[in-house]
C-alpha cells in the first residue's frame, strides 16, 4: 500500500512548534506563550505611555509644562527597580525549570506516561544529507526518519564532516552534531503525520536543501515501513558508503540494508 494511503491523508508537510506534535515541542510552545505574556507586560506600558507623554507635554500645551523638583523619591526608585527585578527573577525560574524539564538527554515516557524502551536511531550528518541508521533492524535511510507514534525515540548524533545542527520544530528542539563526538536528542511524536527536519548550521553550498522528512506512523504502519525497506533496499557496503560520503544533495530518500555493525562508532573514530 502506498505510504500516503497508510498515513490517512496526513501527507502535507507542516512546520513550527506552535503546532506541536510531541511533548517537547508542546512544552516549548507553553514556555513561549508565558514569556510572550511577560514581555508584553513589560513592553505595553512603554508603548502606550511614550506617545501619550509626548503628546501631553508637547510644546504647544503651555498649561502643563513639566517643571520637576529634583529630589530623591523612594516610591519612584521602587517603581523603577522592583518590578524589573521581579520580572527577571520570574523569567529566570521559568527558563531554569524548562531547561531541566526539556533537557535533550532526558529520556521520555511513552504516550501513556509509562516508562518504555526507546527506539534508538543513529543520525550521521553528511554533506548535504542525513543518514539515519536503525542498529536493531540493521537498516538505514537517507533523508527519511520513520518513528512509531507514542513511542519514545532516542537519536544519537554525530557528523562525518563539519559541525551541523538538527532541528525538528514540531517534535523537539535543536541539537548539534559534531565530528568525533556523540550528542543525543530524545523526542516523541503523539500524532501521525509527516514533519519537517533540517540542518540549521551553515555548512556550504547545499545547506539550504539539507532537509529531511519525519514519518510518524502507527505501530502497524511502522512495521510495514520496516518490511518495505528490507525488501527493496540495497546493502550499505563500502561502495554505497563512498557514494553517500560525496558532497552532494540527495535527490530523494534512499534506503539500505545490512548496515555494518558499529558504523556509527566507526564514523566517530574516523573523524578524530
Amino acid at each position: 500500500m502506498p505510504l500516503p494511503l497508510l498515513l490517512g491523508g496526513c501527507a502535507a508537510l507542516s512546520h513550527g512548534f506552535l503546532n506541536a506534535a510531541g511533548p517537547v515541542a508542546d512544552n516549548q510552545r507553553h514556555l513561549f506563550a508565558l514569556v510572550a505574556v511577560v514581555l508584553a507586560f513589560i513592553a505595553a506600558p512603554v508603548l502606550l505611555l511614550v506617545p501619550l507623554i509626548g503628546w501631553h507635554y508637547r510644546r504647544a500645551n503651555r498649561h502643563h509644562a513639566y517643571r520637576p523638583k529634583w529630589t530623591f523619591s523612594w516610591g519612584l526608585e521602587g517603581l523603577i527597580w522592583v518590578p524589573p527585578l521581579l520580572l527577571v527573577v520570574l523569567l529566570s525560574v521559568l527558563l531554569w525549570r524548562a531547561t531541566v524539564r526539556d533537557d535533550p538527554y532526558r529520556p521520555l515516557a511513552d504516550g501513556r506516561g509509562a516508562v518504555a524502551r526507546p527506539l534508538v536511531v543513529q543520525a550521521i550528518a553528511l554533506d548535504w544529507k542525513w543518514l539515519f541508521v536503525y542498529p536493531d533492524a540493521r537498516i538505514a535511510a537517507v533523508d527519511q526518519l520513520a518513528i512509531p507514534v507514542g513511542r519514545p525515540v532516542r537519536l544519537d548524533l554525530t557528523s562525518a564532516t563539519v559541525m551541523q545542527s538538527m532541528l525538528i520544530p514540531r517534535l523537539g528542539g535543536q541539537i548539534y552534531a559534531m565530528p568525533a563526538m556523540r550528542t543525543q536528542l530524545n523526542l516523541r511524536a503523539d500524532h501521525a503525520g509527516i514533519y519537517r527536519g533540517a540542518n540549521v548550521q551553515y555548512n556550504g553550498n547545499g545547506f539550504a536543501r539539507q532537509s529531511f522528512e519525519v514519518l510518524a506512523l502507527s505501530p502497524a504502519e511502522y512495521a510495514a515501513w520496516l518490511a518495505r525497506v528490507r525488501r527493496s533496499a540495497h546493502p550499505l557496503d563500502a561502495g554505497a558508503w563512498a557514494k553517500l560520503a560525496r558532497r552532494q544533495v540527495a535527490p530523494a530518500p534512499s534506503f539500505y540494508v545490512a548496515t555494518p555493525p558499529g558504523l556509527f562508532h566507526r564514523v566517530m573514530q574516523d573523524a578524530r
